[in-house]
């Protein structure tokens, strides 16, 4: 005798409602909804609380976000990260205001469910997007310690050029010969950084060879005296000479100065002092050593001509040629991005016609 089998709970639950008359279906579901009612009127008192605690927890974070003197003295020297902290305060301070709602109305398994969930989702979008989150953590910190303003002359890594904008993902730069250069912040962050710029005072030297036939002294001297006549090179520190090298025909001089890039440029002061130093070495009949050695044989002495250098100057005014590129580049950029200007960038922009 075999034992009698159950039907499946599923069959029995149909046949259970298909017995069951349509009026007393709407009646149970009419009872379920009062009593949903009742207990939404009675928890009424903690929900009015609840949001009650919201609101006084949004007023509270953007009131502590106004006052707060930390952000206040940021924000002077980085309006960037005066805007960043002060989001940061309102959302933190708002989600304890709704984390404390949730908990009063007995919603907190809800609570752990959605702080799992958005600690999963987190984990999975830091994966995802490593890169955007490194570039964006090192802009933040780079707008902190602002190691160069708009306009500056930076060489990072081995690209060099005049800093446009610093945008959360990318320091932008304008090369020397106009192109429109982004670097990843996290390579600008940990990269050698080189501002030519912060110092207004700045070096340059180029050096020339001269032979045997003269003294290294008087070289030196008129070399020195050259490069102290030239438009734009300071008196302090004064410009200088020492010997670099030493061959057997000759040896070659190095010259130095010191310009302010506020008022002329590097390149075309250097090279008005080569040109200076040059004229006054023949001048001192100081002639630079033979490439090739030869020999001549006659008895006539040869006069070796040259071209005189002509008695004007020519120009070592700062090379604004950049300028007006660069200031079309931050127009379309918003600005600075994370940086603002400061004493020692260049003059306003001009634009682009």
């Amino acid at each position: 005798m075999t034992p009698a089998s159950t039907p499946p709970p599923a069959t029995t639950d149909l046949a259970t409602l298909a017995g069951i008359p349509l009026h007393e279906r709407f009646a149970a579901a009419l009872g379920q909804m009062q009593d949903k009612l009742l207990q939404l009127v009675a928890n009424a008192p903690l929900l009015i609380v609840a949001v009650l605690i919201v609101l006084a927890s949004l007023w509270l974070g953007r009131f502590a976000s106004r006052r707060m003197r930390v952000i206040t003295r940021i924000g002077r020297a980085n309006p960037y990260m005066d805007g960043l902290l002060r989001n940061a305060v309102r959302v933190v301070i708002g989600l304890v205001g709704v984390l404390v709602a949730l908990d009063l109305l007995g919603a907190t398994p809800l609570v752990g469910a959605v702080l799992g969930s958005a600690g999963v989702v987190g984990l999975v979008l830091g994966f995802a997007f490593k890169d955007i989150a490194e570039n964006y953590i090192a802009g933040v910190l780079l707008g902190l310690r602002k190691p160069f303003a708009p306009g500056d002359s930076v060489r990072i890594d081995s690209h060099e050029g005049k800093v446009v904008a610093l945008s959360p993902r990318a320091t932008i730069l304008m090369t020397g010969e106009g192109n429109h250069l982004q670097l990843p912040n996290s390579l600008v962050f940990k990269s050698v950084l080189l501002n030519y710029s912060r110092n207004p005072k700045r070096r340059f030297d180029f050096e020339i060879p001269v032979g045997n036939h003269g003294s290294w002294h008087e070289a030196m001297d008129a070399g020195i005296a050259a490069v102290a006549a030239v438009d734009g090179v300071l008196d302090d520190p004064a410009p200088s000479a020492l010997i670099d090298t030493l061959a057997s025909d000759g040896a070659t001089l190095r010259f130095l100065g010191w310009i302010d890039q506020r008022h002329n440029d590097l390149s075309r002061t250097r090279s008005e002092a080569m040109r200076g130093v040059r004229k006054a070495l023949r001048a001192a009949g100081i002639a630079p050593p033979e490439s090739v050695q030869k020999v001549v044989l006659q008895r006539e002495e040869v006069v070796v001509p040259h071209y005189p250098e002509p008695g004007r100057t020519r120009d070592t005014s700062v090379d604004h040629a950049l300028d007006a590129q660069v200031g079309h580049a931050r127009s379309q950029e918003g600005g600075g991005g994370l940086l603002e200007a400061t004493g020692t960038a260049q003059p306003p922009p001009a634009q682009l016609p």
